[in-house]
């Protein structure tokens, strides 16, 4: 079952989503309460995989990534998570999630490089990780201005360079 957060939690989320930067005794004081209290709280909510601390990129300040985000139709005969999940561990994929709607799964992806790659990514990478007919139609909607879209770079993007996301997406 999901767990709630209670109010002391949401506070620590909702300062660190603000500024991530902060520190624990900053955020100490800010929440009024003690260190070890944020330190422990901190702690519990990293360990239990409920917040994840990273670096986001401004979509509209980096010209050499391109994002999109694709709607997918599966024939998955109740197994649409278990597909997301595929689609999620590939490279150049933010998230894969399960959704109402005219589409099964909708996907964020971000690459870095040139619409070839995102190309490739739309047309081989995600429709290969159904069986035969699995993933029966794609849509892909190409972010053309963002606006307080901050993303974090999946696999692939920058991590050697354009040249290694290109081969990974290849192979």
């Amino acid at each position: 079952m999901r767990e709630h957060l209670d109010q002391t939690d949401r506070k620590l989320v909702e300062l660190l989503s603000r500024d991530a930067q902060l520190g624990v005794n900053r955020l100490a004081e800010k929440m009024a309460i003690s260190v070890p209290t944020v330190r422990s709280r901190l702690r519990n909510l990293l360990s239990k995989n409920l917040i994840k601390i990273v670096g986001l990129l401004n979509l509209s300040e980096r010209p050499e990534l391109i994002s999109a985000i694709v709607g997918i139709n599966a024939r998955g005969h109740g197994r649409a998570r278990e597909i997301a999940l595929r689609i999620a561990e590939l490279p150049f994929v933010n998230s894969a999630c399960v959704v109402t709607g005219r589409f099964d799964i909708i996907v964020d992806v971000v690459v870095a490089g040139d619409v070839a790659d995102l190309y490739r990514v739309t047309s081989e990478l995600i429709p290969g990780v159904g069986e035969p007919g699995e993933i029966t139609r794609t849509e892909t909607f190409v972010v053309m201005a963002a606006c307080n879209k901050w993303v974090s770079l999946p696999k692939g993007c920058w991590s050697s360079g354009i040249e290694a996301s290109s081969r990974e997406v290849s192979s």
